[in-house]
């Protein structure tokens, strides 16, 4: 600690340097292969470490024009991408606050979609749960019965479920959508977004929110929104959007290059660097990459004698959630690899816990860490008791 704090001593950017590259291996020396936050590459970090500007200054605004062609692509989008500093639930409210004035419909079928519609419900919008086993995509059918109800304006749906690892059919839903022009459609692709093509303006997506901590490989604590023009326009006649997450405020601020409040600049300048680093790889070689890692990771696993847990044809391409059908002690599985190998998997999460492990493929990762991963996985499998009956 003492060497720490002299370390923090060191004036100006050194010692922003010094924290961020030379003493983080000392807090955290493990790497992360669970589905969020991931590990962020020492040329991320090094981005964020940039000397601080004013949040209304010309460097600011020069920074975030900057990345808002690369953000445009990113999506397939001619609509603005916001920056928010927030979590991506942040966002996934304030997107309810901004376009549901009668009621929405929460397609369910994991923790988080769960969770939307517990927030719709705080959020006091009248709300239905079109519910679905976790491990199974949402039914393209089951939402269109819903939707000739006439009874909603709003709709929203994880893409990629990561409690489960359960990926729907996103073009196969949009084209339901779009036979009700009247329904606002929010996505969430925080799992999803630069791991596999989303064609937000060829799809219809009115509402598409991400966040930094999945496969764009950064820090958490940013989220991106791009907003349809008819979602503005209903945004507008809402008189209970609130303010930190006012899509016509961001809209506003957008078009003199700012946010409407103090944004995480750091986030930013690694936002940029991350971006830089996605046009240099090319998108169709960034898709293919998480794809091929993703069938490496399930290949091997599978040969191991587990299965997959979602639906066959429907899992994440940028994790894998397995059933744990080796009854397994997924505890001390994590013990062995945290203590011997320096990484960690996931466990689990919420009813699945101890039930399912998931693997991230997501991000920077390569063949070879991959690999590297898969052998020390081996290793610890080998280790690894039976679960307690």
């Amino acid at each position: 600690m003492i060497d720490l704090l002299t370390a923090m001593k060191v004036d100006g950017l050194r010692s922003v340097n010094c924290f961020l590259i030379g003493y983080a291996p000392t807090l955290m020396s493990y790497k992360l292969f669970i589905p969020g936050p991931i590990a962020v590459s020492e040329k991320t970090l090094r981005a964020m470490a940039q000397p601080m500007i004013g949040h209304r200054s010309t460097d600011f605004v020069a920074l975030y024009n900057s990345i808002q062609p690369e953000l445009q692509a990113l999506a397939c989008t001619q609509d603005p991408v916001y920056i928010s500093t927030s979590s991506a639930w942040g966002v996934m409210e304030g997107a309810l606050r901004n376009v549901c004035q009668k009621k929405v419909l929460n397609c369910m079928n994991g923790a988080f979609s769960d969770k939307w519609y517990d927030v719709a419900l705080r959020c006091g919008k009248a709300a239905t749960a079109l519910k679905f086993e976790w491990g199974q995509p949402v039914d393209p059918e089951a939402v269109r019965r819903e939707l000739a109800t006439g009874a909603y304006d709003a709709i929203t749906l994880i893409h990629n479920e990561t409690s489960c690892g359960c990926m729907s059919d996103l073009p196969a839903i949009m084209a339901v959508l779009r036979e009700f022009p009247e329904v606002i459609s929010i996505i969430d692709t925080v799992s999803s977004f630069s791991a596999v093509p989303i064609k937000k303006d060829e799809l219809g997506i009115d509402v598409l929110i991400t966040g930094s901590q999945k496969a764009l490989a950064l820090p958490p604590g940013l989220s991106l929104v791009s907003v349809s023009k008819r979602a503005l326009e209903r945004a507008a006649k809402a008189a209970d959007r609130g303010y930190y997450f006012d899509f016509i405020e961001f809209q506003k601020n957008h078009e003199n290059g700012m946010t409407p409040s103090t944004p995480v600049i750091p986030l930013i300048y690694a936002l940029k660097s991350k971006l830089d680093d996605i046009k240099a790889e090319g998108l169709a070689a960034r898709y293919a990459r998480h794809a091929r890692l993703n069938a490496t990771v399930r290949a091997f696993v599978l040969a191991k004698g587990f299965k997959l847990f979602p639906k066959e044809g429907y899992g994440s391409v940028s994790l894998n959630c397995f059933a744990n059908t080796l009854n397994l002690d997924l505890g001390a599985l994590n013990k062995i690899l945290k203590s011997k190998h320096q990484l960690v998997i996931d466990g689990g999460y919420g009813k699945l816990k101890g039930k399912t492990f998931r693997i991230s493929n997501m991000g920077d990762e390569t063949d070879e860490t991959i690999a590297a991963m898969l052998k020390s996985l081996e290793s610890a499998l080998a280790e690894t008791p039976k679960a307690a009956a």
